[in-house]
Formats: structure tokens, sequence, C-alpha cells
């Protein structure tokens, strides 16, 4: 029987599981429950299991049953804070929470690769580390499990280091795609204050409005953008959210505006926040506002390794067949904290298409989006890859 045959063997459990984390989302770091469900699912198996201290993570090692290292595989398992409006049969419970990013796809997808490697235990030259991560979707679990000692879960270092996230739309189920250096961007927080003086909207000669300047600050960012960033390695400023004032004939004494800010290389990165604290202090001088700029760097690019990531896709095209893995032209431009982790030890980030069966790709709800919805048919794949990936990964690094 080969892998992908046993894969799609556990899809009635893996589905069991993953209808389960669904019905009752957790969002953060503190996942009490999902951990349980992890916990349990692994109850069994020949694994080395600890749980997190700032988080509630889950770490399991499995010991291969010949010496060589360790590689790591991922899945992250915390949900969005999104009204559920998809019309499934196992939709979230809880108000104002739903598995919006597929990540219930992911935790099942880890356990699944987990029953699968240790099925082959004795055969494995190297031990397998399985990180189930609470806190991706803006709280970087992953940077928390890193200082918790993750990639030294099996007694030294991993040598390599995979994950990867499924999307909801643009491709029917069962792709696989990945590519060499950045496939992800790095993210940025930027909050810009501006202090005025308020007035009456009839004389503001009398006062110091803030709104001209915000205004200004938003228009020339983007100037900023187009006229001093390379074209090839661009860069996203967008600023989803500016307040000021409450009423059309008062001036107010403040307000503010929210970006996010998303680059594609360290330079690039350094680059425009540099941009932004000139472009916002310039335009307050020109108007005579006081601003404060705050500039929090949250995620920075995930890059995958060149060498693995042609190992994650020739990997991929001989499990799935040559047409259904391809290496992606360019990068997409959300971000992901499995970037602290390549920063640490070689790897490869990879996608997997979950469009459910009879759904279009081409107006599927995307990924973050209430009508969003997974296929439980991509389960099987998920684990198998990334069991084929531990496997092979190891097996290569025997031959040597």
């Amino acid at each position: 029987m080969s892998l992908l045959d046993e894969a799609a063997a556990l899809l009635p459990e893996l589905t069991e599981l993953r209808h389960d984390l669904h019905r009752e989302p957790e969002l953060g770091l503190d996942l009490p429950r999902t951990q349980e469900r992890v916990l349990a699912a692994l109850k069994g198996l020949p694994l080395e299991i600890g749980t997190g201290k700032g988080l509630s993570s889950v770490t399991a090692v499995l010991r291969g049953g010949r010496p060589g290292p360790a590689v790591l595989l991922r899945g992250d398992m915390d949900a969005l804070p999104v009204q559920e409006e998809a019309d499934v049969p196992y939709a979230s419970q809880v108000p104002g929470r739903m598995h919006a990013c597929g990540h219930d796809m992911h935790v099942a997808g880890l356990v699944g690769a987990a029953r699968l490697l240790a099925a082959r235990r004795d055969e494995l030259p190297g031990d397998v580390v399985f990180m189930f991560q609470p806190g991706e979707e803006g709280m970087g679990g992953a940077k928390i499990m890193i200082d918790e000692g993750v990639l030294d879960a099996a007694g030294e270092r991993v040598i390599a280091a995979y994950a990867l996230h499924v999307f909801s739309t643009l491709l029917p189920s069962g792709y696989a795609i990945t590519r060499p250096g950045p496939i992800l961007a790095a993210s940025d927080a930027v909050r810009v204050t501006v202090r005025g003086a308020g007035g009456h909207g009839s004389s503001p000669h009398s006062a110091l409005d803030p709104i001209p300047a915000l205004c200004a600050m938003v228009g020339e960012l983007q100037t900023m953008v187009t006229r001093t960033m390379d074209a090839h390695d661009p860069a996203v400023v967008t600023v989803g959210n500016i307040h000021a004032g409450t009423i059309a004939n008062v001036i107010p004494d403040s307000g503010y505006f929210e970006a996010t800010v998303r680059t594609f290389s360290d330079e690039a990165h350094r680059k425009v926040r540099e941009g932004v604290e000139r472009v916002v202090r310039g335009v307050a001088a020109a108007h005579g506002v006081e601003a404060d700029v705050e500039y929090e760097e949250q995620y920075p690019v995930t890059a995958n390794h060149p060498g693995e990531a042609a190992f994650a896709l020739e990997t991929a095209q001989g499990l799935f067949g040559p047409d259904l893995a391809f290496e992606a032209p360019k990068p997409m431009s959300g971000a992901e904290d499995f970037s602290f982790v390549l920063r640490e030890v070689p790897g490869a980030y990879l996608f997997l298409s979950a469009c459910p069966a009879g759904v279009d790709p081409a107006t599927a709800a995307m990924n973050h989006s209430p009508q969003a919805v997974y296929g439980d048919e991509a389960l099987p794949g998920a684990a198998a890859l990334l069991a084929e990936l531990a496997i092979r990964r190891l097996g290569r690094e025997t031959a040597r």
C-alpha cells in the first residue's frame, strides 16, 4: 500500500478531528481545548510529548529505529475573530470565531503525518519533531516555541523544517506549490498619530487642523513607495484605518491612521521603515503639527532555502504526480511566523490547494473570508506530503 493510500484510509478519523476543531475554534496563544484534542489524537503513538509554558503548544518527538538527524514538521492551530457564514454542518459554534484560514486542516494533516510516520518508525534513519503551534495569526507563536526549545526537542537541532498551508480558491484540490527564496512577505504594522489644535470648523485659521496633514501623509506614503522603492523588490503600504473628529463643524485636536507594510527582502524592509518615518515627520513639519510614529515589526520575510524548496517540489511531484506540483512564479504578500523557523534552520514552506469538490476555484471564497470552505478530501494529501518530506529528507541525509 502506498503512502497516499495509507493516508486515504485515515480520512474518516482526520475528518472527524478537523470538524471537531472547526466547531470550537480558539484564538491566539491560549488554546486549551485544541491542545486537549491534539493530545487525545496522538495518544497511543510512540511519541515523546511535551506542552508549552507560555502558550498551549504541543511538541511531539518520534524516535526513528535507526540513528540519524532530526527534521521538523509544523502545523498551526489558531482560528480568526471572524463570524462564520459558510453553510457547512460543522460550522463554528462559537460566535465571532472561525477557522477561516484552514488551520484546523493543518492540525489534522499533521496528526495524520504523525500516524503515517509512527507506522514506519523502525525504518526511519533519524527523528521527527511535530510542532503543533498556537498563535500564528499575529501573535508570533512560532517565535515563542523556538524560545522554548522546539528546534532542539529531539536533543539536537533539527537539520530541516517544513510546513504547508491550505488555500480555498484559485486551483482545484490537490495541487502543491512552493518556490525558492521569498514565498511570503514580511509584515509590519504602523500607527501614526497627528496632534494639532481643535477649533470651530468655520474658522480653520484659528485652529491647527490635523486632518489635512493626515490626508497628505496617506498620499505621500504611496508616492514614497512608487518613487523610492525598486520595482523588482516591491513594497506595499496600505492604510486600512483612518480616524479624526466627531462632527462636521468641529476641527479635532488629533487624528490617527493605521497601516500594514509588506516587503520581500531585508533591504526593502529597512528602506520602507526609514521612508515611512521620514515622510510622516516631513509632512507634519510642513503643516505645523506634531506626529508620533509607532512602527511594529511583526513577521520577517518567509524565505525558503533554495535547496530545500527544490527538494520539497521534487517530493511533491513524486507523491502527487509531476502535473500536480509546480513552482510559484512570485511570492504572495501574506505573512507567516514560520519565517522565524526558517531564519534558524533550512527548510521550505508549501501551499496545498483545498478547494472543495464541486466548487469553482475561480469564484470560491478565499482564505480569511467568512464564507471560506476547505475540502476534507485534501487531508490525506496534506498528511502524506508532510510525512513524505520527513521520510525523504532523513533518507537523503543518511545516503550521503
